[in-house]
């Protein structure tokens, strides 16, 4: 079990994920530096007990318009070899020390972790305390078999227009979502999807959300 130390990380993540976002192609900006409010998420363990795992749901409210992503997150305590590009930013934590802090689609144990999720062999932690489930996260698998973790699991990254990978081009492949719609779960294509998890959300406004995040596809799929 994953525990949550009450304790300040400096920067922090919500500083760290303001100045990282507007880097990435599936950003919309505003033309203003976004503003964000984290507006809901949840944890995975890591069966290790080495890496920290976390779903983190934003909404940029800058420029008078309201924007919803979801950042998967993992947290180390040394650099991940080979994930430089995913590097989000590095912060000191106030029990564990100088944390190197990543896009989770980058980091083979989210994967790993997601995957097992999906399958039914993980269960969504709550995203703020130790040793309590999140049963407001759905996962759903149809597959007839459960497909193995290979090494050639690939996490595909969409706004429902732009797509890139990770990992080798072959084998199951995760497709997370980027930007989040409430409601939106037809941006995934039916063709070999085994696997779905949907979440929920809480805007500014206080009014609830919930859409599909990912999907697992097995068979079906397009390659890079």
């Amino acid at each position: 079990m994953a525990m949550i130390y009450k304790t300040p990380m400096k920067p922090g993540k919500t500083e760290l994920l303001a100045a990282w976002l507007p880097t990435r192609p599936w950003y919309a900006s505003t033309g203003h530096a976004p503003e964000l409010d984290r507006s809901g998420g949840f944890r995975l363990d890591d069966p290790a007990g080495e890496v920290g795992i976390e779903f983190m749901v934003l909404t940029d409210t800058s420029g008078g318009r309201e924007t919803c992503y979801l950042v998967p997150l993992t947290y180390r305590g040394a650099p991940l070899e080979g994930a430089e590009a995913g590097l989000v930013g590095i912060s000191e934590h106030g029990v564990l020390g100088t944390r190197w802090i990543y896009d989770g689609s980058h980091d083979p144990v989210l994967v790993g972790q997601l995957l097992a999720l999906l399958q039914g062999r993980a269960v969504a932690q709550d995203q703020c305390d130790s040793g309590v489930a999140d049963p407001s996260v759905t996962a759903r698998f149809d597959g007839s078999e459960l497909p193995e973790i290979l090494p050639g699991t690939r996490l595909e990254i969409t706004d429902g227009e732009r797509r890139s990978y990770v990992s080798v081009p072959r084998g199951p492949l995760l497709a997370l979502r980027r930007v989040l719609r409430s409601g939106d779960d037809g941006w995934a294509d039916a063709t070999g999807v085994t696997g779905r998890l949907t979440a929920g959300w809480t805007a500014p406004d206080g009014s609830s959300h919930r859409a599909l995040i990912v999907a697992l596809r097995t068979s079906g799929h397009a390659e890079a």
